[in-house]
């Protein structure tokens, strides 16, 4: 099972960039040692090039990694931040949302739990899917399929998600025929 789609990515920056339309450069964090992370930032790069932005790409692959990164990102005068899909990032809501907050970034994250605990607005795949289908392989390969022979399954459902207290925290107003594409709206 993969988590991670181009396609996916690209849509993040999309919502992000109507969102916060001023965002002349948009912040990326990846964890450089991450599977994906490689063609992350060539697919949010190769978009942002289209849409006319600048992408600053910041790199963190530990905790002690999150401030210096966070300061780079103000350093660099980012309008937004795009957090890249990662077990060790997706691992990290409170820590990211709080430095989001304290450098007042508008973001967007991969998993709903981002939001939750009180991140801008999340696009992605639904965990709990995953966990559906791995289950399902796994009964596959336990009446003696050979994994080899199973195909790479992409999430084919995606959640959006924001959080109007937060955007209100930052000064963001919400176009509300946006609004009303996302699958959940917390106040």
């Amino acid at each position: 099972m993969s988590f991670y789609s181009g396609a996916v990515g690209v849509k993040r920056l999309e919502l992000l960039r109507e969102i916060v339309p001023s965002a002349g450069v948009i912040g990326l964090l990846v964890n450089p040692r991450g599977a994906a992370a490689e063609s992350q930032v060539q697919d949010v790069q190769a978009f942002a090039r289209r849409a006319g932005v600048s992408v600053h790409v910041v790199n963190a692959s530990s905790d002690d990694d999150l401030a210096p990164a966070f300061a780079a990102l103000a350093q660099a005068n980012v309008g937004a931040l795009l957090v890249s899909v990662d077990p060790f990032l997706d691992a990290l809501p409170k820590p990211l949302v709080t430095f989001a907050a304290q450098y007042r970034m508008p973001a967007i994250y991969a998993r709903r739990e981002f939001v939750e605990v009180g991140g801008l607005m999340s696009y992605g795949s639904r965990i709990v899917d995953a966990y559906r289908m791995a289950g399902v392989y796994a009964g596959r390969i336990l009446k003696g399929e050979k994994p080899s022979d199973l195909p790479v399954v992409l999430p084919t459902r995606f959640e959006w998600l924001v959080n109007l207290k937060t955007a209100r925290a930052l000064g963001l107003d919400i176009p509300p025929g946006l609004l009303a594409g996302a699958d959940e709206v917390i106040e």
